[in-house]
């Protein structure tokens, strides 16, 4: 953390009644008591996403699935925030972020918070979305509730397709407790009685088939009308005694266990693909982290779970309902009720480009500014179709982090280097949970002549970048493409991200120079007009905060970012507040800075907007007194994003594509329904329209403007 001395205050002002001002208390911008803590921060925003659940202005199966991301969100944060806690007290390597905090009070507090958000997650589940489902004819058939026609399907469907794949495991000393796999349903079962060959061990374990459906439909030809759905575990507690022939199951009960899923690679590997498949292996088995519980479970099978796993009371969730709510997102694709979800849209594609047949001779008239999902990903693909069709086009290089299982994109590239060019691909094996697709991927295109490269050890491979070479009037031009978000169709329609295309001479120059960086060997190149990490991202930005502080109550800062947490960025921050600066945060998630703090940051605001698309733009603006600079990244305000990784950010400089940027960030400003307010103690309030003003949801805005929807 910097230690830089703090910069001069703003004299506080004088207050009514008084002739001199109040004294001025130095605030240290680097002391541990003006940060949040990165984790608990975390939870935070999980918890703004569980809590569209309850906002009527989203339709119902949405509101259901924003409670299903909510599972998923914690599923991650366990398997790689608290997995990485624990790891470091097992091995003593305890590390404090800027707020000081240490790992064990921190597990503590992450405990206490996880399990009242839990617990409120299964209260808005069980008591407003299902009886709010029902009243809509969506039903969840509870076993009890079961009619004789749909007990007799049941029996059928257990004998058809349950009973041949389940793999039941009694406990006894030539039968150890099994090693199950990470997230994977499972059931502890209760027995009385004595087998076949006289073993009487009272227990066993039930692992679900993982090739099975967790949610099914019910036939319409056994149910009196309706949507009727049925859980994977009902049938197999109805049935559970089917599968101990001759004893008796006197309980069955669901649990699950979250285990460490991050990798951890040496930096100085021979072969990286080679000990990623290896570490890959051992993710779904790694330390247990959480155990999850019905909550009837008796408490002697609980702690029997609890020593199995080395876990602790802190770490088991007893919870009512399935002990697995990411599979309820299934409800979406099982039942046909389009007025319970998002109408659909179709993005909208620029004049500029819808009237060009060829690309490139858009992209050269001006540069194409295009803004996901509002505006198609489309042109995107469309410009590497062209170029790998093109034969005029030379070479054609690009970063890969995700793609998706079914991309056009790879699809484009093999297509080019099949015809002969020459086509490079940067391939990020390390993307966390992508890591095995992004293997065969890597196989895939190299089998198609793709050059491949897996980027720079140590330092992940996050920037979003295409560059086309094409022979033109018998010179070389250079088209690029710089985005905030992944080369994902499936990301592009739910994510919000930016896309530029354009044939700037200094951007193609710099573009090409990060890629002999990745590709080749050498000292850094001088770069133009990009900012990158690890070379230049982290103090650029850092000298533009200062710039603006110079400027005092003239400055301005808007940042939208996911997440802020690298310390000498908030310090900056925080001296620029101190100096007059008028400083806007739009942060999705995590945000470490507090604002509102008086003599430290009461001219930093933080929002966070959580709605229909997942905000993922990271936008860089300072006001620069009357002459504006934007910039648009593929990073967060985060030491792994600004010094541990390759990333870019780069100028949006064409006037009009500035000023468009500009509506953009006033539209995330001006919501006041969608948005949450930061406070300086660490609580979000959502912003809600005052009485007879106008609601504006930042979404909603951009779509009508960008779709006419």
């Amino acid at each position: 953390m910097s230690t830089d001395s703090v910069n001069a205050l703003t004299p506080v002002p004088t207050l009514p009644g008084q002739d001199e001002p109040l004294p001025v208390i130095a605030i240290d911008p680097a002391a541990s008591e003006n940060y949040f803590n990165r984790e608990l921060s975390h939870l935070q925003f999980n918890y703004r996403v569980l809590k569209q659940a309850l906002d009527s202005n989203h339709p119902l199966i949405n509101r259901l699935i924003f409670c299903c991301i909510f599972s998923s969100n914690m599923d991650e944060f366990f398997e790689i925030r608290v997995a990485g806690l624990r790891q470091q007290m097992k091995y003593g390597r305890e590390s404090v972020g800027p707020d000081g905090m240490l790992p064990e009070q921190l597990l503590s507090e992450i405990s206490r918070v996880a399990h009242e958000h839990i617990h409120e997650q299964y209260d808005i589940l069980n008591n407003v979305l299902i009886p709010e489902m029902e009243k809509e004819g969506i039903n969840f058939v509870r076993r009890k509730e079961w009619t004789p026609a749909q007990a007799e399907w049941v029996q059928r469907y257990f004998e058809d397709e349950i009973l041949p794949v389940v793999n039941p495991i009694g406990l006894d000393p030539s039968h150890p407790f099994p090693r199950l796999v990470n997230k994977s349903l499972n059931f502890i079962v209760e027995l009385d009685g004595k087998d076949a060959f006289g073993r009487e061990t009272g227990m066993a374990i039930v692992p679900a088939p993982r090739s099975l459906p967790r949610l099914v439909r019910l036939p319409d030809e056994v149910c009196d009308g309706g949507e009727n759905l049925i859980f994977l575990s009902s049938m197999i507690h109805a049935h559970a005694d089917e599968l101990f022939p001759g004893m008796e199951v006197k309980g069955c009960y669901q649990f699950r266990l979250t285990r460490n899923a991050d990798l951890e690679l040496e930096d100085d590997l021979e072969d990286l693909a080679s000990a990623l498949r290896g570490e890959l292996l051992s993710r779904r088995f790694g330390d247990g982290v959480r155990l999850e519980v019905a909550d009837n479970c008796p408490e002697e099978l609980v702690q029997f779970l609890l020593r199995e796993f080395g876990l602790t009371e802190r770490d088991l969730y007893q919870v009512h309902g399935p002990v697995n709510l990411t599979r309820l997102m299934a409800v979406s694709g099982l039942v046909n009720r389009p007025d319970l979800t998002y109408p659909g849209f179709s993005p909208a594609v620029p004049k500029q480009i819808r009237n060009k047949e060829i690309i490139f001779d858009a992209i050269r008239q001006q540069p194409v500014l295009l803004l996901h999902p509002f505006e198609s990903f489309t042109p995107v693909i469309d410009f590497l179709r062209q170029a790998a069709k093109d034969p005029q086009v030379l070479a054609i290089r690009q970063t890969l982090y995700r793609t998706g299982a079914d991309s056009e994109i790879v699809e484009a590239l093999m297509d080019a280097a099949r015809r002969g060019k020459e086509v490079t691909a940067v391939i990020e094996l390390r993307a966390r949970f992508d890591e095995a697709e992004n293997l065969e991927l890597a196989s895939r295109l190299q089998e198609s002549g793709v050059i491949v490269v897996y980027g720079v050890v140590g330092y992940k491979t996050h920037a979003k970048m295409i560059l086309i070479v094409r022979r033109e009037e018998g010179k070389l031009k250079r088209y690029v493409h710089l985005g905030t978000g992944n080369y994902h169709a499936g990301n592009a329609r739910l994510y919000t991200d930016y896309s530029l295309l354009s044939c700037d001479d200094a951007l193609g120059d710099d573009v090409n120079k990060l890629f002999q960086q990745l590709t080749g060997m050498g000292k850094a190149l001088k770069i133009k007009k990009l900012f990158h990490a690890p070379f230049t991202l982290h103090r650029r930005l850092i000298e533009l905060v200062d710039r603006e502080a110079g400027y005092g109550t003239g400055g301005r800062i808007i940042f939208k970012i996911n997440a802020l947490t690298d310390p000498d960025l908030m310090q900056a921050l925080y001296r620029a507040s101190q100096a007059g600066v008028e400083v806007d945060l739009i942060i999705r998630g995590i945000c470490c800075l507090k604002p509102g703090v008086p003599g430290l940051s009461e001219n930093i605001r933080v929002r966070s907007i959580v709605g229909r698309f997942l905000e993922h733009t990271r936008v860089y603006h300072f006001g620069n007194h009357g002459r504006p600079e934007t910039y648009c990244s593929s990073a967060d305000g985060m030491v792994r994003n600004l010094v541990n990784r390759v990333e870019v950010a780069f100028p949006v400089d064409d006037r009009e594509l500035a000023a468009r940027l500009q509506d953009d960030l006033d539209a995330y400003l001006a919501d006041n329904c969608q948005s949450w307010m930061l406070q300086p103690d660490g609580s979000y309030i959502q912003n809600h329209p005052g009485e007879g003003e106008e609601r504006v949801a930042a979404q909603t805005v951009l779509l009508e403007r960008l779709t006419g929807k």
